[in-house]
């Protein structure tokens, strides 16, 4: 077991099923989908449909992701007093910088605009995490040196996103990548934000552990001409899962950022394969994004947020939860969770 575990707290979560995580994660668990169509029409001149998060005023790009930031960030910290939240990072995962259409100032303007919303300022260890669906991971790894290094009792994880606009629906549409009536190997683009509380265990009941952390490249990413082997991933859940002191047969359940593309459920196919070495009767994969869409740096949030519902709801099939997430451009994270109910 590793010696520096996390704890989640609490958790938020803002997204096209549900604006708070009860109702999202409850959604997630029933499959439930609400894609509708967009303002944008595709190369064959059919409306794009994307799972959009519905607020009360329409508004856009990166108002509308600090807008989903600051629901969930009240979310994730309704427990704790306002005057306490400038002692507490923040770390606000976003997109990569190299993804088609980025949205302008998410490094520096995007933070300013959240505490602008919510009223408050963070501490000044506060950082942006420009890695995509592999964000929260290595966000987490940062918070684990914050809370044991530095000796901070919290740090608020949040996380904002969306693949809703032009330039980046119409990279995505160029290179068939989105699910058409024509094209069954694509994704859903999605947008959402979500938050996460983390601390040390407090040692009570009905609390998710964080207990290993991997981080691997892969070669043979999704545009590379490579062929694919899953090296990178297999080496992430290696790591992750020997930071835990556990192996791939004692985790009871899989939930990752897969959202529909073919090679992404290959590589975690082929990954498995490569790290299971006893025969389970099940083991079951859970992909958020189904209900979500593909929303970039929200994936490791929902996956978080599941989880952490689930081992509470009590419909899991044990507290051993391996967790992946990989980007387009071949970052690759897993995480061994572990949700302590006694």
């Amino acid at each position: 077991m590793s010696t520096y575990p996390l704890a989640f707290h609490r958790t938020g979560l803002v997204t096209a099923v549900g604006l708070e995580a009860a109702s999202a994660c409850a959604a997630m668990r029933c499959k439930l989908t609400n894609p509708s169509e967009t303002r944008f029409i595709d190369s064959r001149g059919e409306w794009i449909m994307a799972h959009q998060v519905p607020l009360e005023q329409p508004w856009l790009g990166r108002a509308k992701l600090a807008k989903m930031a600051a629901m969930a960030i009240r979310e994730a910290l309704s427990d704790v007093p306002a005057v306490d939240w400038p002692n507490i990072p923040l770390l606000l995962c976003v997109a990569e910088k190299e993804r088609p259409g980025r949205t302008d100032g998410l490094d520096d303007t995007l933070p300013r605009d959240i505490e602008r919303e919510l009223g408050q300022c963070f501490d000044a260890r506060s950082a942006v995490v420009p890695h995509g669906r592999v964000a929260v991971a290595v966000a987490l790894s940062q918070a684990r040196a914050l809370i044991y290094q530095q000796r901070v009792p919290y740090v608020l994880i949040a996380a904002a996103d969306s693949l809703l606009s032009w330039p980046t629906l119409s990279h995505y549409d160029q290179r068939r990548r989105l699910l058409t009536a024509t094209n069954s190997n694509g994704f859903l683009p999605g947008e959402g934000a979500g938050a996460l509380l983390v601390g040390q265990p407090s040692g009570s009941s009905f609390e998710l552990h964080c207990q290993g952390l991997g981080f691997a490249v892969e070669d043979a990413h999704i545009d590379s001409e490579e062929p694919l082997r899953a090296e990178g991933l297999t080496q992430a859940v290696k790591h992750a899962l020997a930071e835990a002191g556990c192996e791939m047969h004692d985790i009871d359940y899989r939930i990752t950022d897969l959202s529909g593309e073919q090679y992404y459920f290959k590589e975690a196919a082929l990954a498995l394969a490569r790290t299971l070495r006893r025969r389970k009767e099940e083991f079951d994969l859970w992909h958020p994004a189904e209900c979500t869409g593909e929303a970039g740096a929200l994936a490791g949030a929902a996956v978080i947020a599941l989880a952490d519902a689930a081992g509470r709801k009590g419909y899991t099939r044990g507290p051993a939860i391996l967790a992946h997430m990989a980007n387009d451009g071949g970052q690759r994270a897993a995480l061994a969770l572990h949700f302590r109910s006694t």
